[in-house]
């Protein structure tokens, strides 16, 4: 067995609590290893808000690899927590937190090696609540099957008032059973509750319409939004891993939101509005966290964390802070039109200064125009020159390739662009030792976005797209060997396609697959484009409907999309004519510095944008002896 350490718990700040002096159980599943899983902030803070709750406890879950779970079949032991091994059909709620599509069929295999009916309408009363979330909750609709409820936006407040339902049902005697304390969620208009909703559809195969099928629900499901978040400092304790993770560093959320508007970007749509963390809130959790895990690194997170507007200070003061202890900064990457010299050296005084990543995204001017990406080519090369003469040597550049409207060209000019680059470094560092590295990502079109209408190009030609550029950098004799190219090819990206513009006929496929053995599906040396495509071809059939129909079709305005009952509090007409900008090649401003576009948002969720300053500095902590 694989790593047996990551299945025994005990983890630096874990929780366990008695479980008899608790009346409401939650299990919390990242559905991903242990590795992937365990640095997810979102799980560690509900982990955290639960078990701060008296009488509420909370543990957590992860999927085990194949050698594992080939042993526990056959010895008969089930889905376990790693805080206290308990068995996961023994809680009353057992949540899973999805950031992506690919971990559908992890989900069904831990519901299985738990012991609960992998469809929703199986279960019994004595059956954990099985909750979906996280961003793609935003689409629930292809496991509506398999789950009891959804919860879409921030999970903080929403876990606790779930919480308090589920604990006065269990103290009435849970009345009504198991479809009674479902509705006293629906009712609330924040928990969608599939089978609540009957979905009718057209002899095309479109949707017709999503209605209630009982009275007392509401025909829309609001999403959740946390204001002011220093009134969530989460997480206080955060985990500090027994095995080895993606990410060894302390991480604390400077802000949630993001209104830059790049219209391929779902994370930054469905969490707005913008909502910064203060400099002297940031400056406790740094310290508190740092104190309660020893890691020497803290990474200061969010969509686009350079756009904090007191950012400069913040890493100064956290830089200044903590020099003698030599704790290094990070940010997950930078834009290019918000990265400058002082704030990357703050960044990297205490730490060691390794590459930087941008992320232009698309290749050509056209392009960025088209995705509301709003940096040139002259912002990107005149930022490199900065790095590359400040001592960089080291630059990653981030594209997506296969964007609407999106040709050939476009694509061979990310060679142009790299190329570029090389030139400039070479130039200002007097030197050729440096690398460009270009890596690549395949687009998905994604629910509550401007693209959501928008045709998927198909593997074949996102393929054939890379290739040509493959072959423009490698045959390039000045530059081409300055260039590392990394890329994924276009099937993974078709399989999260049909999965994130999914309805509930997508279900069959799903569980088509993990029947035939699917795992792990976002793991490359585990992902099967063939078997998926298989299975979708021996399930879809029957509903007049084909993979195609789901990712290389272009909607259009008129017709119902799976999601359209959930309410993300973007505008649908906002999103339209944001589609239609994105033809016409027309950019949009960051509605942060300039005057609403009337995108819904705010409005809608009764939210408005929380931004500094706070003409505040972080000063340094000093003891108090």
């Amino acid at each position: 067995m694989q790593k047996p350490i990551q299945y025994v718990g005990g983890e630096l700040n874990s929780t366990v609590k008695p479980w008899e002096s608790c009346d409401v159980r939650w299990a919390l599943m990242y559905p991903d290893a242990y590795e992937v899983g365990l640095p997810n902030q979102g799980v560690m803070i509900l982990y955290e808000v639960l078990n701060e709750r008296e009488g509420v406890l909370a543990e957590r879950t992860y999927s085990v690899w194949p050698d594992l779970e080939k042993l526990m079949r056959e010895n008969g032991v089930p889905q376990f927590t790693v805080d206290s091994h308990r068995p996961v059909k023994a809680f009353d709620v057992f949540g899973l937190s999805f950031s992506t599509e690919l971990g559908y069929t992890n989900m069904l295999a831990a519901l299985d090696l738990a012991g609960i009916p992998l469809e929703a309408r199986d279960r019994d009363l004595d059956d954990p609540i099985v909750l979906a979330g996280g961003h793609a909750a935003f689409n629930p609709e292809p496991i509506a099957d398999f789950i009891d409820a959804a919860v879409i936006g921030d999970g903080e407040q929403a876990v606790l008032e779930i919480t308090d339902i589920i604990r006065a049902w269990k103290a009435e005697g849970r009345p009504g059973g198991r479809e009674e304390v479902l509705f006293r969620m629906a009712r609330t208009g924040g928990v969608y509750i599939p089978r609540f909703y009957d979905v009718e559809y057209l002899p095309d195969g479109r949707i017709g319409r999503v209605v209630p099928n009982r009275s007392g629900v509401p025909w829309r499901v609001s999403k959740h939004t946390v204001m002011d978040l220093d009134e969530w400092p989460y997480p206080k304790q955060p985990l500090v891993p027994l095995a080895e993770t993606v990410h060894e560093r302390m991480s604390v959320e400077i802000f949630r939101g993001c209104t830059r508007g790049c219209r391929f970007c779902q994370a930054g749509m469905i969490t707005r509005p913008v909502r910064e963390r203060s400099i002297t809130g940031i400056g406790e959790m740094v310290d508190k966290g740092l104190k309660a895990t020893g890691f020497e690194e803290v990474g200061l997170l969010s969509l686009s964390s350079a756009d904090h507007t007191e950012i400069g200070d913040i890493a100064k003061g956290l830089a200044d802070r903590y020099e003698d202890d030599k704790i290094g900064l990070s940010l997950p990457s930078t834009r290019v039109d918000a990265f400058n010299v002082d704030l990357a050296n703050e960044l990297t005084r205490n730490g060691r200064r390794s590459g930087l990543t941008f992320a232009p995204e698309g290749g050509s001017e056209r392009m960025r125009k088209v995705i509301n990406k709003m940096v040139s080519e002259e912002d990107l090369i005149r930022t490199v020159a900065t790095a590359y003469g400040n001592g960089w040597r080291q630059v990653k550049l981030y594209f997506m390739c296969g964007l609407p409207t999106e040709t050939d060209d476009d694509v061979l000019q990310i060679a142009d662009m790299a190329m570029n680059v090389i030139a400039k470094g070479r130039e200002v560092s007097k030197s050729n030792d440096i690398r460009c590295t270009v890596s690549i990502g395949g687009f998905v079109p994604k629910p509550h976005t401007p693209f959501q209408w928008a045709p998927q190009l198909s593997a074949e030609e996102t393929d054939a797209r890379l290739e040509k550029l493959r072959d423009k950098i490698r045959g390039d004799k000045k530059y081409g060997r300055s260039i590392g190219f990394r890329y994924h090819d276009g099937k993974p990206g078709i399989v999260e396609g049909l999965l994130s513009r999914g309805d509930r006929r997508v279900g069959a496929v799903i569980r088509a697959v993990y029947e035939d053995g699917g795992r792990f599906d976002g793991w490359r040396e585990h992902f099967s484009y063939d078997r998926w495509m298989e299975c979708a071809d021996k399930t879809l059939p029957e509903y007049g409907v084909d993979v195609d129909w789901y990712t290389t079709r272009e909607r259009t305005y008129e017709e119902v999309l799976p999601w359209d009952h959930l309410d993300s509090g973007l505008d649908k007409d906002w999103l339209w004519e944001d589609w239609q900008d994105a033809l016409d090649e027309t950019e949009v401003e960051d509605c942060r510095w300039t005057p609403c576009f009337d995108c819904g948002v705010c409005p809608q969720m009764d939210t408005s944008i929380q931004i500094g300053p706070t003409g505040k500095k972080l000063l340094p902590l000093t003891v108090v002896k």
